[in-house]
């Protein structure tokens, strides 16, 4: 399992280990070149704090401050004199409304105070430039150390001693703490102590606070919480858009080479992520990337212009896909990447998903004011590209980069999409809206649908490849009426895709690498949602139930899973995975009416 905690705050985030370091960290933004990065290489970069050198039987204790991003680590060892010592570290990032608005520096806090004794303990602090993985050189100051970097200024303060912290000697830790500030750009004036006990309190009360808004499910609450905070974590504000990962290059099978960069917006994931916030009754964040959307319109409606299906968090594209050869990788897998070739890729489903994303803002009458022109013409320009893509090759949304063909997905996407718009359209909701021979459109989507049932009844992969496909046990949620195909597919799938109970191949079909060799996470809960879609909730319960295995110690989960080894496995954490979680945890559990009175697993 990734022995890793993730801390943020919504424009910066960290990957704090299980052993007290911060061994992921990219500044000034998420997809930047990290300046801690001994995720990918032990010679990476790190902040680590780390026991005596003749410590002895070192434990490892990681939790998060009860419904917050607040982590907590605790050390404990024992001393040849048979001594017990330990300490605690607490790490945020700092997130509170401020004069109106949302204050979110590019600032990490830690603090780190003995519990037991008074430890000897040693800090190590050595960011690298970038890429390069050149070491970065740091000029001290009063009380601080910067580091010139790549992009910026890296500043170091703290309260303990810089010398000893220069010769990466021990320093004597006490109930009174030692404390840290990570800073991008900018210092701090007042009192760090000070500062960091009033951020602490105000970024615990902010969490908690945003957590008491979310709506849960009346089973697996604790999971969904944690999910509904790591998900968030993967928004970035400052432009609305919905990162797929806060990672890159994180194996999906030891010793492979699918490694990618997933520290991008793909428009696909965003319309999975805006129904889990739907689902946890939190709306600005559809708000804030459908700003994101429009403006991408914008740049591209005047001919029509395809949308790549993954854009940077400012609406560039993320190439090119640049290979790092000096680093090892994660385990030594190589190659670590930066930057994702599948901007290039022509993924129809995508259009489709996009008008599911903006569909409620029709439907639901809390967001009447923001049914605009600019809305309309979204809609239109995306009911044009839907209808364009029926029945065309693409890579699909597994985005194999060998060969297009036609997909089901895809045409069921579609199907989908276009007949949600005629239905808009009867009602009288799209009046700004011109292109309305939507219905035909559906007509022909449903037909290609219809094209890839095989003899058994089972809709495959495409009309012309007759595997079977994870992505087509959403049918169950999309807009095909026929029933018996889709409970044929969902127990097929289920069936000869499983690799355990409960964790699925995406598919079996070699690809452009192969063969998948590991569980891809959101297939478990596109299965249990299918389950229970279908009337059969019981089981549904019971391989939820299995897949909670595959989350670390801190119910995060990675994008894939290998059963059989118990490895957390692909960019970690992958907010597909917690998307998958918390609709599925919705889809299985009985309203609060139902519920009250009964045992929370039935």
């Amino acid at each position: 399992m990734y022995a890793y905690g993730l801390i943020g705050n919504c424009n910066a985030s960290a990957l704090v280990g299980k052993n007290g370091a911060i061994e992921w960290l990219c500044l000034p933004r998420p997809d930047s070149s990290p300046i801690f990065g001994a995720l990918l290489d032990p010679e990476g970069g790190a902040f680590s704090i780390s026991p005596p050198e003749n410590a002895a039987n070192i434990e490892q204790h990681q939790e998060y401050l009860e419904n917050t991003n607040v982590l907590r680590t605790v050390l404990a060892w024992k001393l040849p004199s048979g001594a017990r010592e330990s300490i605690e570290i607490v790490d945020f990032f700092p997130r509170f409304e401020q004069f109106g608005r949302m204050y979110r520096p590019l600032s990490l806090f830690r603090r780190v105070r003995a519990i037991e004794g008074s430890p000897l303990v040693r800090f190590r602090v050595n960011p690298v430039r970038g890429w390069s993985k050149v070491p970065a050189k740091a000029e001290r100051g009063n009380s601080h150390f910067r580091y010139d970097l790549e992009d910026g200024e890296l500043r170091l303060l703290t309260n303990v001693s810089l010398v000893e912290l220069e010769e990466g000697r021990g320093q004597i830790v006490n109930a009174k703490g030692a404390y840290f500030a990570l800073t991008w750009g900018v210092s701090l004036e007042d009192d760090l102590v000070t500062v960091y006990e009033g951020f602490l309190e105000r970024t615990l009360r902010y969490w908690r606070t945003w957590v008491r808004h979310c709506s849960i499910p009346t089973y697996f609450q604790k999971e969904t919480i944690r999910s509904a905070l790591a998900l968030k974590l993967h928004v970035y504000e400052e432009t609305g858009a919905i990162l797929a990962a806060l990672t890159t290059s994180l194996p999906e099978a030891p010793g492979e080479v699918r490694n990618w960069d997933y520290r991008f917006c793909w428009l696909r994931d965003a319309f999975y992520t805006l129904s889990a916030f739907r689902n946890l009754g939190h709306f600005e964040e559809v708000e804030g990337f459908l700003q994101y959307l429009l403006a991408l319109v914008k740049e591209n409606e005047a001919d029509l212009k395809r949308l790549a299906p993954v854009y940077s968090l400012s609406r560039a594209l993320p190439l090119p896909e640049l290979e790092h050869g000096a680093w090892r990788g994660r385990h030594d897998a190589r190659p670590v990447r930066s930057g994702n070739q599948a901007a290039e890729h022509v993924q129809n489903d995508v259009y489709g998903e996009m008008i599911l994303a903006i569909l409620p803002l029709y439907l639901d009458e809390r967001f009447s004011d923001m049914r605009t022109p600019d809305l309309d013409r979204i809609v239109e320009y995306l009911g044009k590209l839907c209808d364009r893509s029926v029945d065309q090759p693409d890579a699909g949304l597994w985005e194999i980069r060998g060969d297009n063909q036609v997909h089901s997905f895809t045409n069921l996407v579609c199907l989908t999409a276009l007949r949600s718009l005629e239905r808009l359209r009867a009602q009288g909701l799209l009046e700004g809206v011109k292109e309305k021979e939507w219905k035909k459109a559906a007509e022909r989507a449903e037909a290609a649908v219809r094209a890839a049932i095989g003899p058994d009844g089972v809709i495959q992969n495409g009309p012309r490849d007759a595997t079977l496909d994870s992505s087509l046990l959403q049918m169950a949620h999309f807009a095909f009426s026929d029933e018996k195909a889709v409970r044929a597919t969902v127990e097929r799938i289920e069936r000869e895709l499983s690799l355990a109970p409960g964790f699925l191949y995406r598919y079996r079909r070699p690809d452009d690498f192969g063969s998948p060799s590991s569980a891809f996470m959101i297939c478990s809960f596109w299965l249990i949602e299918a389950l229970a879609s279908i009337g059969d909730r019981e089981r549904a319960l019971g391989l939820m139930e299995n897949v909670m295995t595959s989350a670390n110690h801190l119910r995060l989960f990675a994008e894939h899973f290998d059963p059989a080894t118990k490895t957390q496995l692909g960019n970690f954490p992958q907010a597909y995975s917690h998307v998958g979680l918390i609709n599925a945890a919705f889809a299985v559990s009985p309203d609060w009416a139902t519920y009250l009175g009964r045992d929370p697993r039935g």
